[in-house]
């Protein structure tokens, strides 16, 4: 019988005999949690930092474990490291190979923490992480979508409310509207990281520990904001993962939404958008195919992220207090949301300068539907009319124009007569696609005017976050 009753693993001196397969096989997690190694060894290397400063272990028992953990992390960066699945998970690989390169100074590493309070730990450091890359990537998304209206602020096409034809936009004022959808993500995010900056180091496995470690000093060590108030709550909440995939899902359904847009658009019976040939693909079977692949596909991976959150929800609803092995289950859905959504990110941040806009097509769509009508009546209501009836008169001539088969601006001055005596032939000036979007001067409105400065705000917006951010970082 070995030193641990039977049982080979680290925690075996309880037990008399070894897992069962079947249970081995079901319970690890490093086939996934592998990926925390990063974080798993950056905690511990200020754990055994701390250990040292508080007198737990020598100065050179704290150089042999930070020199021992600093080469295992270059194996496993080289693809040299041997991850053993009866090991369970990521924590006790490093730790056993700790062990093993120097010997019983490894055996100290684990004094005054539990694999609870340490995979908390690695779990906020991958959340603030993979945070910090999707703001980065939103940021360069909004870039593109910045300069992409730009190019298009004077470029018209149809607004829609319900999907039908409302009235005549700047198709740059219509980017803008994503750039709004996501920079909203992006503060999300922003908020999510600040509750998600708290360590929980320290708390053991759920009521503490009597040795005085110095869970300030860690905090610094590993740049989280504060440490945690409370054991208990510190080892078993998942919120920040939760919230963490809440705003990536709803950033995916922002992309999602995109996507549902640039599929109609680039359909032939729309024809607004051309889409880079590199973007699409073909049929196997229709050679006059030409596919929107790529948002098609991230309106799909759109379900998957949703479904990433609702795995989180109901993994968390019905555990007690305080750890439990179900929050095993959390990192496969954090880890897909964070790669789900960085690279559709990466996909738009491509396709964006990229697609183009067919302005004759787009302008031309403008003819159907009546896309001036609310035009003609504000020009009622600024000759006197109240805007009821001025709604009514309109809705009128839009029938009559309708049965004519003629755009409202095609109506002979006469037959516009035929429903109020109001109108007169400067009418024809103010019903214009380009009339329309001019008179749209309110603050986020529409107008030429109005898209440009939005854009010198947004730009200037982006500079002074990025300032902000430099700052930070100094």
């Amino acid at each position: 019988m070995n030193s641990n009753g039977g049982n080979s693993k680290l925690w075996g001196g309880r037990f008399s005999e070894g897992t069962n397969a079947l249970v081995e096989a079901f319970s690890e997690s490093v086939s996934f949690d592998a990926r925390l190694w990063r974080q798993d060894i950056a905690g511990s290397t200020a754990h055994a930092r701390m250990l040292g400063r508080i007198g737990v272990l020598t100065a050179a028992e704290v150089e042999a474990i930070c020199s021992g953990l600093a080469a295992i992390a270059q194996d496993i960066e080289h693809g040299r490291f041997q991850w053993r699945q009866e090991l369970e998970d990521v924590h006790m690989n490093i730790e056993a190979e700790l062990t093993a390169r120097i010997g019983e100074a490894g055996k100290k590493l684990h004094t005054g923490r539990s694999r609870n309070d340490q995979v908390a730990t690695d779990m906020r450091l991958y959340v603030r992480d993979a945070i910090d890359e999707l703001l980065a990537q939103i940021d360069t998304l909004q870039r593109e979508l910045i300069d992409a209206a730009e190019r298009e602020v004077d470029s018209v096409m149809p607004g829609f409310t319900h999907l039908q034809v409302a009235q005549p936009v700047s198709f740059g004022h219509h980017l803008l509207a994503w750039r709004e959808q996501i920079l909203r993500d992006a503060q999300r995010l922003a908020d999510a990281r600040r509750r998600t900056n708290v360590l929980p180091l320290g708390s053991a496995a759920l009521a503490g520990t009597p040795y005085p470690l110095d869970r300030h000093f860690v905090a610094e060590l590993l740049g989280f904001a504060a440490v945690s108030e409370n054991s208990m709550d510190a080892v078993s909440d998942r919120d920040f993962a939760i919230e963490f995939t809440a705003a990536c899902a709803l950033a995916m359904v922002h992309l999602s939404r995109w996507s549902e847009e640039l599929v109609l658009w680039s359909n032939p019976l729309f024809g607004f958008v051309r889409l880079p040939d590199g973007f699409c693909t073909g049929s196997s079977i229709m050679p006059n195919k030409k596919n929107p692949d790529v948002p098609e596909l991230v309106r799909g991976k759109t379900g998957r992220v949703v479904g990433d959150l609702n795995a989180l929800l109901v993994l968390t609803k019905a555990q007690p207090l305080a750890y439990n092995r179900d929050n095993q289950e959390d990192k496969p859905p954090v880890f897909d949301a964070h790669d789900t959504l960085a690279a559709c990110l990466r996909l738009y941040a491509a396709l964006v300068p990229r697609m183009e806009l067919n302005r004759a097509r787009a302008r031309a769509a403008c003819a159907q539907g009546f896309p001036t009508a609310t035009d003609l009546a504000d020009y009622l209501v600024s000759k006197g009319l109240p805007f009821r009836d001025a709604h009514h008169v309109v809705g009128e001539i839009v029938a009559f124009a309708a049965h004519q088969g003629c755009d409202l601006a095609a109506l002979p001055l006469a037959d516009l007569q035929r429903f109020s005596p109001l109108i007169t032939d400067d009418v024809f000036a103010k019903i214009t696609l380009e009339a329309s979007l001019a008179a749209r001067t309110t603050y986020g409105g529409t107008a030429p005017t109005q898209v440009r400065a939005a854009i010198v705000r947004a730009r200037a917006q982006r500079n002074a976050s990025e300032s902000d951010e430099r700052g930070t970082a100094t």
